[in-house]
C-alpha cells in the first residue's frame, strides 16, 4: 500500500496520524519530482544519443557508406557484418560490466561509458575500409554495454515498482525518438553540400555531442541515495525508505555471489531472453533497414529518410500509454503479449499485401509500436522482480544479452538480394514476435501462480512492506512478483 493509500484509509479517528501520513505523501511527491527533474532528462537524452550512434548505419547506408568504404557491397553482406559486429561485443560485455558497475559511483561509471561510445561513434567517420568500421563498431558495443543494462539497475535505486514502468517507457521511448530524430538529421545532412561525405558528416554530428553529454553526466547525475549530495537529510531518509520498499537486500558497493548463481538458475530470466530475442530481432532490422525498405515503396532516398519519422513518433506514444496502464494495473505479461501480437500483425500485412503501399506503410506503424513497447515493458517487468541488486545486476544483462543475439539475426535476414519484398526476413521476425507473445503469457501465469501459492502458505502481505531478501532474493516467502 502506498503512502497516499494509507493516508486515505484513515476515517478521522486519529487525525494526528492521518496528518503525518498526508505530509509524508506530499514530501514523497516533492522528492519524486526532484528525481524526475534531475535523473530523467539526462538518462533520456543519453539514450537518445546511444540509439542515434547505434542505428545511424541505416541512414549512412543511403548516403554512400557502402560505395566509399565497402567497395560497393553489391550483396549487402559486408554492411550486415558492420551492423551486427556491434552486438557481439555488446552481448559479451553486458553481464560483467553491469555486475562491476555496483563497485563504482554510478555517475562515474555511466559518464565514462558515454564518453567512450561517443568517441567510437565519432571515429567511425574516419574509417576508410571494412576493418576500420568493424573496430569502431566493436568499441561502440563495449562501451554501450556499460550503459544500457546499467540504467534500469540505477533507476531501481530511486523509483518504486509502481513508478518504474512509466519511467522506463520515457527512457526507452527515446530509442523511438532517436529513430525519428535520426531520420530528420539524415534528411538535413542529405542536403548539405560539403567537402566531407554526407555519411561521415552524419557520424560527426551525432557523435561529438555524445562526448560532451558524457562529461556533463559525471557532474550532474546523482550517485546512490546514501552517497549523493543532492538530498537534505529528510530527503535522504525518504529516498532510502523508498529504495527498501518491497525488499531489503544487498545494497551499496557489494556483490552477493549467491545471487549471481541464483540468476543463472532462474528459468524466467531465460524466458525473458526469448521475449527480448524476438523484439530485438525486429528492432535491429527496423533500425538498420527501415529507410531501405521504404525506398522499395517507390520513394526517393531523401524522402524515405523523412518517412521514417512518423512510425517512430507513434511508437513512442504507444509505448508510454501501454506502460502507464501497465503501472496502473501492476500487470506486465498481458501487455507484452498484446504488443508482441500487434507487431506480428504488421509483419503479416507486409507478407500478404504486396501492392498497396498505404497498407504496407501502416504495417510499419504496427511493427514499430509493438516492438518498442515490448522492450520498454519487459525492462520495467524485471527491474523489480529479481529481489536484490546483485540478482538484478546479473539477471538484467543476462536476458538483454540473450535478446541481443536476436539483433545479430535481424542484421542478417534482410540481404539486398531478397528485396524488394524481403519475405524471409519478415516471416522469421513475425514468427519470433508470436513466440514472444506466448512466452510472455507463460511467464505471467507462472508469476501469478507463485504469488497465490505464497499467499496460501504464508498469508497475504503488504506489497510495500520491507522484505528481507538478503538470503533468498525473490524466493523470500514474503516477496511478491509483478505478473
Amino acid at each position: 500500500m502506498s503512502l497516499e493509500e494509507k493516508a486515505n484509509s484513515f476515517d478521522g479517528k486519529d487525525e494526528t496520524v492521518q496528518q503525518v501520513a498526508v505530509e509524508s505523501t506530499v514530501e514523497e511527491r516533492r522528492l519524486v519530482r526532484k528525481l524526475d527533474m534531475r535523473i530523467m532528462p539526462i538518462a533520456c537524452i543519453l539514450y537518445l544519443f546511444a540509439y542515434l550512434d547505434r542505428t545511424n548505419l541505416g541512414n549512412a547506408r543511403l548516403q554512400g557508406l557502402p560505395q566509399d568504404t565497402l567497395h560497393g557491397d553489391p550483396t549487402g553482406v559486408l554492411f550486415d557484418w558492420v551492423n551486427s559486429v556491434f552486438f557481439f561485443s555488446y552481448i559479451i560485455c553486458q553481464i560483467p560490466a553491469t555486475i562491476a558497475s555496483k563497485l563504482f559511483p554510478p555517475r562515474i561509471w555511466l559518464g565514462c561509458a558515454v564518453i567512450g561510445w561517443g568517441l567510437c561513434s565519432t571515429l567511425m567517420s574516419t574509417a576508410f575500409n571494412f576493418p576500420g568500421l568493424m573496430v569502431a563498431r566493436l568499441g561502440l558495443g563495449v562501451f554501450e554495454a556499460g550503459f544500457g543494462p546499467g540504467i534500469p539497475l540505477y533507476m531501481s535505486f530511486y523509483y518504486t515498482r509502481r513508478e518504474m514502468g512509466v519511467r522506463m517507457a520515457y527512457w526507452f521511448g527515446f530509442a523511438a525518438v532517436a529513430g525519428a530524430f535520426g531520420g530528420l538529421v539524415a534528411f538535413g545532412v542529405q542536403h548539405i553540400h560539403a567537402s566531407v561525405a554526407n555519411w561521415r558528416l552524419l557520424f560527426i554530428i551525432e557523435g561529438c555531442p555524445t562526448v560532451l553529454l558524457g562529461l556533463l553526466s559525471v557532474y550532474l547525475l546523482p550517485d546512490r541515495p546514501e552517497e549523493t549530495t543532492m538530498f537534505n537529510e529528510r530527503e535522504r531518509e525518504l529516498a532510502l525508505e523508498r529504495m527498501n520498499r518491497g525488499l531489503k537486500a544487498d545494497v551499496g558497493r557489494t556483490i552477493n555471489k549467491k545471487h549471481i548463481t541464483a540468476a543463472f538458475k532462474d528459468w524466467r530470466i531465460y524466458a525473458a531472453g526469448v521475449i527480448y530475442f524476438g523484439a530485438n530481432c525486429a528492432l535491429a532490422s527496423i533500425s538498420a533497414f527501415l529507410p531501405t525498405i521504404l525506398t522499395t515503396l517507390g520513394f526517393t532516398d531523401a524522402f524515405a529518410q523523412l518517412l521514417t519519422v512518423p512510425p517512430y513518433a507513434v511508437a513512442a506514444i504507444v509505448l508510454c500509454i501501454c506502460s502507464w496502464f501497465s503501472d496502473r494495473l501492476q500487470s506486465r505479461g498481458l501487455f507484452v503479449a498484446g504488443v508482441s501480437t500487434l507487431a506480428a500483425i504488421g509483419y503479416i500485412l507486409l507478407l500478404t499485401v504486396e501492392s498497396n503501399n498505404h497498407v504496407r506503410y501502416f504495417a510499419v506503424f504496427c511493427i514499430t509500436s509493438g516492438t518498442y513497447s515490448v522492450i520498454g515493458i519487459v525492462i520495467a517487468w524485471f527491474s523489480h522482480n529479481l529481489g536484490s541488486e546483485t540478482k538484478k545486476a546479473t539477471g538484467i544483462p543476462m536476458y538483454m544479452a540473450i535478446g541481443q543475439c536476436g539483433s545479430v539475426l535481424g542484421s542478417h535476414i534482410y540481404p539486398s538480394t531478397e528485396g524488394p519484398h524481403y519475405v524471409k526476413g519478415f516471416a522469421i521476425t513475425c514468427a519470433l514476435e508470436l513466440l514472444s507473445a506466448v512466452v510472455a503469457l507463460v511467464v505471467s501465469i507462472s508469476y501469478r501462480l507463485d504469488n497465490r501459492q505464497r499467499d496460501r502458505k504464508y498469508g497475504r502481505v503488504d506489497s510495500d512492506a520491507t522484505v528481507d531478501t538478503s538470503e533468498l532474493a525473490d524466493k523470500a516467502p514474503d516477496f511478491r512478483y509483478v505478473p
